[in-house]
């Protein structure tokens, strides 16, 4: 029993988080259903600096080797693997010990699990790990929710672990069993409309700004100095230099298929959008767009049948297009956020999860996908008023979208005349003109529910709940039927 911490499940994420836990000085078992891996990771172990890493390939010696109170962390496939390896390893774990489950799972899952090991007085923890293969490597953005004691038993290990910014280690206790899993989901669902919106972006300043790769390589590597900086922006100045690494003339990007792939966080987030009542129309966007890009086939024969706008395409002024584009994004960003952020609050007020909305910003700053220099703004609005009920109307988001809506509506517009989608962007705006409205046309859609459903409704200038019999409108429609008689 000489080790700190064990780790089970070595693909990519598991091999390189166990690296990373080994490095900061914590004697790491492994172990792996294919023996291959752990030969791999105690070879790696050895070249990376004689690491304290031990391999096992049987899972009674790999937990037996565990310091008590053990702390285990599963990094394998979401679903039955996970049931399959907890169960399989808590046959050999008693009270007290501490099984983490590191992959991308539905929080529900994790919630089941927490209550299944329960009563054998093992602790669980979901903890989404963000930051891709070299975040796990070298420090990712950590979001751990578990049981009462469990993040206590993670924190020495975590905290050295996880991305380390200005203002702390890239983690903290979010909550209870499941609120680590959904946090990491909207996190992704963020993620989503971050790279919807860029490859948008793209578009326009392609189709429409004429911008050449190394023009676009330029444009994104110098945004990436100003309000927009973040990891996907830097990644998109540098996607546009890299030649083809097949021998073809030109930039890779040129040459990869328009379809575009997913595992399923992003398909949660808006399910649970929508549970919640709790507006993201940025990120289902993103959502439809990957959909409509993986029926590429249905687009090419569409492409020859569909017509788009018939008129020429407005010319622009390339340099203040590109400046429109940058306020268009910035914008939409904002939006998008907000969204992620009230969908957090929405679900920690409803399943009693007090979730630190300025924290969750915090150790989103570094380590995982969607880092962004703003990410700073965020967490200072949220700490200065953790009532704010919308992003957008904290004082410094609203300056900075009140200053470049004109610039948002200019792009927009000129994406609608071109016949370019711009679904995600397009969104985002539509959001920021119906949240600034105090009146919407709601109250039509609320006359009608209770014309056809008896819903009821509410008024304006009296307390009170409503039903109006409509009687004229019901005669009204019934001679409508009467003269459509067999069309209806």
């Amino acid at each position: 029993m000489s080790c700190d911490v064990g780790l089970y499940g070595l693909a990519v994420m598991g091999q390189n988080f166990a690296l990373n836990m080994a490095e900061h000085g914590f004697t790491v078992a492994v172990c792996n259903r294919s023996p291959g891996k752990v030969d791999d990771t105690v070879e790696r172990a050895k070249g990376e600096g004689n690491l304290p890493l031990l391999g096992f390939k049987d899972p009674k010696d790999f937990v037996q080797a565990l310091k008590r109170p053990r702390r285990i962390v599963i990094l394998v496939q979401a679903g039955k693997p996970v049931d399959d390896t907890i169960a399989h390893l808590s046959g050999f774990l008693e009270a007290g010990d501490l099984i983490v489950d590191g992959g991308n799972e539905w929080f529900p899952n994790s919630q089941r699990r927490a209550e299944l090991l329960r009563p054998k007085g093992i602790l669980f923890m979901g903890m989404g790990i963000s930051g891709g293969e070299e975040g796990a490597r070298k420090g990712p953005s950590l979001m751990p929710g578990g049981e009462p004691g469990a993040y206590e038993l993670m924190e020495p290990i975590i905290t050295k672990c996880a991305a380390q910014v200005d203002d702390g280690p890239c983690t903290f206790n979010i909550g209870p069993v499941g609120s680590g899993n959904y946090v990491k989901m909207v996190h992704n669902g963020i993620e989503y409309g971050d790279m919807q919106m860029i490859a948008e972006t793209y578009d326009l300043l392609k189709q429409l700004g004429g911008l050449t790769n190394a023009e676009l390589a330029t444009t994104f590597t110098s945004w990436n100095e100003t309000e927009l900086a973040s990891f996907l922006i830097e990644i998109t100045g540098i996607i546009f230099t890299k030649a083809d690494d097949q021998g073809a003339p030109g930039e890779l990007v040129d040459y990869i298929l328009d379809k575009t792939g997913m595992k399923g966080t992003g398909r949660w987030t808006i399910q649970e959008a929508a549970e919640r009542n709790s507006p993201a129309c940025v990120m289902a966007a993103a959502l439809d767009a990957r959909y409509i890009s993986a029926r590429k086939d249905e687009r090419v024969a569409a492409e020859a049948i569909l017509k788009g706008p018939t008129d020429p395409t407005p010319a622009v002024d390339k340099a203040a297009f590109v400046a429109d584009v940058r306020a268009a994004l910035f914008c939409s960003k904002v939006v998008s956020y907000a969204q992620g952020m009230n969908l957090i609050r929405s679900a920690g007020q409803e399943l009693g999860w007090p979730i630190d909305l300025a924290e969750c910003a915090r150790i989103w700053k570094g380590g995982c996908i969607i880092r962004a220099a703003f990410l700073d703004d965020i967490k200072k609005a949220f700490q200065q008023n953790p009532a704010l009920p919308n992003l957008l109307v904290d004082p410094y988001f609203s300056s900075m979208l009140n200053s470049r809506t004109a610039a948002w509506r200019r792009v927009v517009q000129l994406a609608v005349v071109s016949g370019i989608a711009a679904p995600a962007i397009s969104a985002a705006l539509a959001y920021f003109d119906s949240y600034r409205r105090g009146s919407l046309p709601a109250n039509l859609t609320q006359a009608q529910r209770d014309f056809f459903g008896g819903h009821s409704y509410q008024r304006t200038d009296r307390d009170g709940v409503f039903h109006c019999e409509w009687t004229s409108a019901h005669k009204a429609i019934g001679n409508i039927a009467e003269r459509t008689r067999g069309n209806l």
